[in-house]
């Protein structure tokens, strides 16, 4: 009987985008025989996250309360998924209440992975300290040579990156944009990839850097070219470079 949920085997079991059946893959896992009894804990505490992602809130907690007393891992993301149901719901000031605990609990006990998910969270969920916990959060990465769990890096620049952008800094949210590429490259899933290298053109463009966007959109375009984000950009492109400037491009169709 296995004694700790490896991360592939969590991920095999989420459909992005699909909360629904992720939770019904994730129930139906959980009731296959020859899982530990803290597996099969933990893999509820997803369905609960999945169940959050449906607005089922009450049954999200319940479901986690049923988990309780928890201690060790299973403590860490019982805590994580009440945190963020928390700021599902838009109650912020408990959430960070929450999610602070699973913090130091995951630091407690090692588990660097869901420490630094743990602070992606937190960096959503108290925009006002955004940078703080990004910082921390790339500090705990530091401490690890895990692939899979370097991805966070991707995510936690962009967060930064798109923070930056919001707060109309765009100079400073090319340099972050730039590091989740960075990571992307070295670590990242073909989705992280693709959308740092959108973000990094975006801001190209926000930055009045048109001509150094354009290429960047056209071998995106060539990649996906049904992807609407590649395609609005490159119309926005087109408007400011001339419509010379999309000969190469594959025709985009409105």
């Amino acid at each position: 009987m296995e004694e700790r949920l490896e991360q592939a085997e969590l991920d095999a079991l989420w459909l992005p985008g699909d909360p629904i059946a992720s939770a019904e893959r994730l129930a139906a896992a959980a009731a296959q025989p020859g899982w530990s009894e803290l597996v099969r804990a933990e893999l509820e505490t997803q369905r609960a996250r999945a169940l959050g992602m449906q607005g089922r809130f009450a049954e999200a907690e319940a479901l986690l309360d049923s988990l309780e007393p928890a201690a060790g891992r299973l403590e860490v993301r019982v805590l994580l998924e009440r945190g963020r149901l928390r700021s599902a719901e838009g109650r912020y000031e408990e959430a960070v209440e929450v999610l602070q605990e699973a913090l130091r609990a995951a630091r407690r006990d090692g588990e660097v992975a869901l420490a630094v998910e743990t602070g992606a969270v937190l960096a959503e969920s108290d925009a006002a300290h955004a940078e703080q916990w990004i910082d921390e959060a790339l500090s705990d990465l530091s401490g690890t040579d895990d692939p899979r769990t370097l991805r966070w890096g991707v995510v936690l620049h962009e967060l930064r990156g798109w923070s930056r952008f919001t707060d109309g800094d765009a100079a400073a949210a090319l340099v972050s944009f730039e590091d989740a590429l960075s990571f992307a490259e070295e670590v990242g899933t073909p989705d992280q990839r693709f959308a740092a290298q959108w973000a990094v053109a975006r801001c190209l463009r926000e930055l009045g850097r048109a001509e150094e966007a354009m290429p960047l959109q056209r071998r995106l375009a060539a990649e996906r070219p049904d992807e609407p984000a590649v395609r609005e950009e490159l119309e926005q492109l087109e408007a400011i470079l001339g419509p010379n400037a999309s000969e190469d491009t594959p025709t985009i169709e409105s």
